[in-house]
């Protein structure tokens, strides 16, 4: 049985600290599949994490598949990731749903569709692009608002350095200021 406290400071009652070790047994034991769902569903660390409002690194450390997460956490990434939250709980041996496995194809046939249609400079590749983004909204109005892959390269890694390493700013952009 849990206990709450009333934190009279704060004004409010403070639930206790989740007691990972006991539920867990002292192991590594798979609470949720986030992350398997994420990638599933075309959802990436930086779109989750603008949509949690959450730095990259927390979300990060909420899709480690042993992270024990509040009801609260659960029910935002099922709204992030638009599935039940029986596919976020199962056991991580499974496959997904169906309709979240169909629905996540169709995702990455649409953000295809999407590329295509900003990549063409032919009219009859734009028109067929058009038609093909026309018809999965047709099957599925939710894609509507779906975006194209990333066409720009590949992004950085956090331990590589950008390009305006290699440019200097000078001093004078900083003012007189004395240090």
């Amino acid at each position: 049985m849990s206990t709450v406290e009333y934190n009279f400071e704060l004004g409010g009652f403070q639930a206790p600290a989740p007691i990972v070790s006991a539920l867990n047994g002292g192991g590594s034991r798979h609470l949720h599949r986030i992350s398997e769902v994420r990638q599933e569903q075309g959802v990436s660390v930086r779109s989750a994490a603008r949509r949690l409002g959450l730095s990259m690194q927390e979300v990060r450390a909420q899709e480690q598949p042993g992270c024990d997460l509040t009801l609260s956490q659960l029910l935002r990434w099922q709204t992030v990731l638009e599935v039940p939250l029986a596919d976020l709980l199962i056991d991580s041996s499974g496959p997904l749903s169906t309709p979240v496995s169909e629905r996540a194809r169709m995702l990455r046939v649409m953000k295809t569709a999407k590329a295509l249609a900003e990549s063409a400079h032919e009219p009859s590749i734009q028109r067929l692009a058009s038609m093909l983004i026309n018809q999965l909204v047709d099957v599925m109005p939710e894609l509507r608002d779906v975006s194209a892959w990333h066409s720009v390269g590949q992004r950085r890694t956090q331990e590589e350095m950008g390009r305006i390493v290699e440019r200097t700013i000078p001093d004078s952009f900083f003012g007189d200021t004395a240090y």
